[in-house]
């Protein structure tokens, strides 16, 4: 399915920041920009050879946003996908007489045949590292167990067990898909492995079904089916069956999960597992975007317990997550805190520590990356040692923070301003060619404006000083920065209507006799006018609606 527009296409085929009208303008809206711009660039107005070539062009591009926005079914497709939707193979042979909804419909079956043919191309590959670390000779041993030995100083630090899983996914077709996995484990010097093969097929719009073939040295082949099921909008259940087969005989197993929306963010779930471990679990989860509460409770064999976690969720650019859980049962007590945070664009680094009874203390750190994940916990005591929490909780933040300011910082800015290069250099030509375009609607507005700026001062209307769009750089802490600006001081003017001035929400770099100046970084527009005689000025988000004159715009005679 194609994405809907985005910012590149916002910024160099914008039909509705060319005619300056809104997404939800009305035909009779449409007609008027239209009519104005046309009478703006027509080429019968003007001689000069080269003007007139200009205006041509100009006058070309504007009927045909004209041309989109006035149809409903062209107008329909491009507000979802953008002027390549208006390009994708087969839509030339829609009916014209469909409706918005019906054109939407046969778009997206388009997109479906499309995607099929990509599939082949997707394994969806996934996998797991996990290193399990012993480390409790730094908080445990006995000093004078190593007085006489050779090194006896330096405490022993292991690698004490290791798992290792990968997963692929074979799409056959848009229902059927294959999924082959594995795994590796060893623990003190003993490990196996094992395999596995899954076939999966969504027989309907509320349901899939999956077969499952394994085997391993360690328990030997397994035969298993699982099916889920959307009984109503707000209710599902899943079921999973299988057999084990091993020296000991065929072991039996069944799992079922019934679930149920409970309101928009909460979910409650049951789950009954009969078989080699079995149990009843209940739980309920809430998931907001600031947070997500979960809370379980479960009786079975050998494990009974309940258990309570919270994470908050910062709304900041790094997607920072604090994270603190308890859970209790016939094994103990454990309680677990932790943070986790995005240090790049694919890769999330988290840490948690974790102090039980009689489990001890551990660090455990993880990190996602794309579809990877490494996991290394670290067994840092047996004991509840206050020297354990304490170094357990400081030394991952301590390290992370050298980290975040040796390393990470350095390489993701330096991975920004390397897309960003790649970013200009890829629109060059396409931004030289809207700088022709909209230096050549500077000069086609000339005459245009002179008239403008004429009645606007027989009535002390509004006249655009100056105006400047792109980046501007006001942090002090930016200053090495250069401001990458160009003058809209005619193009602005030339847009006032009756001693008004409205931008609508939609990137301004469309706008007739505007560019884009700095590709992919932010950008705003700034404007210093004059509205009965008095100094008025205006700073406004690139795709922010603009309406002056304002009150609150205007310059006080004493600053």
């Amino acid at each position: 399915m194609a994405s809907p527009l985005d910012d590149d296409e916002l910024a160099s085929d914008d039909y509705y920041s060319l005619l300056n009208v809104r997404r939800e303008a009305t035909q009779e809206e449409l007609k008027a920009a239209y009519r104005r711009l046309c009478m703006l660039y027509h080429p019968d107005k003007h001689r000069d050879p080269e003007l007139k070539r200009q205006a041509e062009h100009l006058f070309n591009l504007v009927h045909e946003a004209y041309e989109v926005l006035s149809d409903p079914q062209a107008r329909a497709i491009y507000d979802i996908y953008g002027k390549r939707g208006l390009d994708v193979e087969g839509w030339e042979v829609v009916e014209r007489k469909r409706t918005p909804a019906e054109i939407r419909e046969e778009y997206e079956r388009l997109q479906r045949e499309r995607e099929e043919r990509r599939l082949q191309q997707r394994t969806n590959p996934k996998g797991t590292i996990s290193v399990g670390i012993d480390a409790t000779d730094l908080f445990d041993r006995y000093e004078e167990d190593y007085e006489d030995m050779v090194g006896g100083g330096v405490p022993h630090v292991e690698i004490n067990k290791m798992h290792i899983s990968q997963s692929i996914e074979a799409p056959l077709t848009t229902k059927d898909t294959a999924i082959l996995s594995g795994s590796l484990s060893t623990h003190n010097g003993n490990g196996g492995g094992t395999i596995n093969l899954a076939l999966r097929r969504v027989t309907s719009a509320k349901g899939w079904g999956e077969v499952e073939l394994g085997g391993g040295d360690s328990h030997g082949p397994f035969l298993g089916m699982k099916i889920f099921r959307n009984l109503t909008p707000r209710f599902f259940v899943t079921a999973q069956c299988g057999l084990q087969f091993s020296s000991r005989g065929v072991r039996p197993g069944f799992t079922t999960v019934l679930a149920r929306h409970l309101d928009k963010n909460t979910m409650g779930y049951l789950q009954w597992r009969w078989g080699i471990q079995s149990s009843m679990n209940t739980s309920i989860v809430r998931d907001t975007k600031s947070s997500h509460f979960t809370f379980a409770m479960q009786l079975g064999i050998p494990h009974t317990f309940m258990m309570m976690s919270y994470q908050y969720k910062f709304q900041d650019e790094d997607q920072t997550k604090i994270k603190g859980s308890v859970k209790s049962g016939f094994f103990g007590t454990v309680v677990e805190y932790g943070a986790e945070r995005k240090i790049s664009r694919h890769s999330v680094l988290g840490a948690t520590v974790s102090v039980g009874v009689p489990q001890g203390v551990s660090l455990k750190i993880k990190l996602n990356r794309a579809s990877q994940t490494y996991f290394f916990p670290i067994h840092l005591t047996d004991q509840l040692l206050p020297s354990a929490v304490f170094y357990a909780t400081v030394g991952p933040l301590v390290f992370y923070l050298a980290m975040q300011q040796l390393i990470i910082r350095p390489y993701v800015r330096a991975q920004k301003e390397q897309e960003l290069e790649k970013q200009r250099e890829s629109s060059a030509s396409d931004i030289a060619k809207k700088k022709q375009e909209a230096e050549a609607a500077v000069l086609l507005m000339q005459e245009s404006v002179r008239r403008i700026i004429e009645a606007e001062e027989s009535r002390m209307g509004l006249i655009i000083l100056n105006a400047w769009y792109g980046k501007f750089v006001t942090d002090n802490s930016r200053k090495h920065e250069r401001a990458k600006v160009i003058d809209v001081t005619v193009p602005l003017q030339c847009l006032v209507k009756d001693s008004k001035l409205i931008l609508t929400e939609a990137t301004k770099s469309g706008l007739p006799g505007f560019y884009d100046p700095c590709v992919g970084e932010e950008k705003s527009l700034k404007v210093l006018y004059q509205f009965r005689g008095v100094m008025h000025q205006v700073l406004s988000g690139d795709t922010e609606s603009l309406r002056i004159p304002k009150q609150s715009h205007r310059i006080d005679a004493d600053t």
